[in-house]
């Protein structure tokens, strides 16, 4: 096997430990979490600000912003929230999302817990084996966080040296042509794997064996959020009007953010430059995760105040048959 097919199966082999290690964890705690998350979303949304800090923190919780998705759109299918109140969640989720690249950048890059993770892997399986009930779905989640760890300790070991497909040859970041390349490149990759997580934590690894540069970096996790609506979309077919407008509000207000992104990533590598250029040069996962967090609190600042307008925006972008309303009343209790 040549060098190349071994980098790249055993990249693949991180990728898929980590998938698998995400789906276990968020199983194990969706379990926990269970009746008490819904009960959270649904009680503390009488305002667009409460429910945008619901969906933060649902999402922060479960480490899956599809899930707190998938769910929103479910309660507002089966009219027990609002359109217009959902919005405030979609919006949370966003922020809530970027928690993994803390985790990751914290706990998997600086920290480089995987000597750790094998024996906690045991623990997990043990616990999932022998354990019932809660003990069982503990040992779910431990199983799952250690997976996830080791999946991003083969990535960042796989691509110490190498580009892959993201080398800095093929994707100039340092053009707007070339931007727009990365950002559809990571749409791609959470569109194929249904996990931006997934596409953030390779994103970090590579960022910290140096194989992309943060220019790219910054460029593809913006193509990961807007590839995170289709969850949403595919959690609508077939669903109510109010659901379908639930799924067009996340993509319109994650292609907005994505702009705003777009547009300001010039500037934050400008002022990284001039005011803190150790940040971009010895911590790049850093500096990325620190642009991945602050433009989802930006634009989710400046769309809150206006969740009443973006609704209007919506309901005419997707208007009912005959223009009649059938959403349901506005309300955020």
């Amino acid at each position: 096997m040549t060098s190349a097919g071994g980098v790249l199966l055993k990249a693949a082999g991180g990728l898929g430990l980590f998938l698998l290690g995400m789906s276990l964890m968020t199983e194990g705690l969706r379990s926990l979490a269970g009746g008490r998350l819904r009960q959270g979303l649904l009680r503390f949304t009488r305002s667009p600000w409460s429910g945008a800090v619901s969906g933060a923190l649902a999402t922060a919780l479960l480490q899956s912003s599809s899930a707190t998705t998938v769910a929103t759109v479910g309660f507002v299918s089966a009219g027990v929230l609002s359109f217009q109140a959902s919005l405030g969640i979609i919006f949370g989720a966003n922020i809530g999302s970027t928690g993994l690249g803390w985790l990751v950048a914290l706990l998997g890059i600086k920290l480089n817990l995987s000597q750790l993770m094998l024996p906690l892997l045991l623990v997990g399986a043990t616990l999932r084996v022998l354990g019932r009930g809660r003990q069982a779905q503990v040992g779910i989640t431990l199983a799952g966080f250690a997976l996830l760890f080791t999946g991003i300790d083969a990535l960042q070991q796989s691509m110490a040296g190498h580009g892959l497909l993201l080398d800095p040859g093929r994707f100039d970041a340092g053009t707007v042509i070339g931007r727009l390349q990365l950002v559809l490149l990571g749409l791609l990759t959470t569109v194929i794997t249904q996990s931006s997580g997934a596409g953030v934590a390779t994103t970090l690894a590579a960022l910290a064996a140096g194989a992309i540069a943060l220019p790219q970096g910054l460029a593809l996790v913006i193509g990961f959020d807007v590839g995170t609506t289709i969850t949403a979309i595919l959690a609508a077919v077939g669903g109510s009007l109010s659901a379908r407008r639930t799924a067009v509000g996340h993509v319109v207000f994650n292609l907005f953010t994505a702009g705003l992104a777009f547009t300001l990533l010039p500037l934050y590598l400008g002022a990284l430059e001039q005011w803190w250029p150790s940040l971009g040069r010895q911590d790049p996962e850093f500096a990325l995760t620190v642009f991945h967090t602050g433009f989802n609190i930006t634009g989710v600042l400046l769309v809150l105040p206006f969740t009443e307008p973006f609704a209007d925006l919506i309901r005419r972008l997707l208007p009912a048959d005959g223009d009649r309303t059938v959403d349901a009343p506005v309300s955020y209790t």
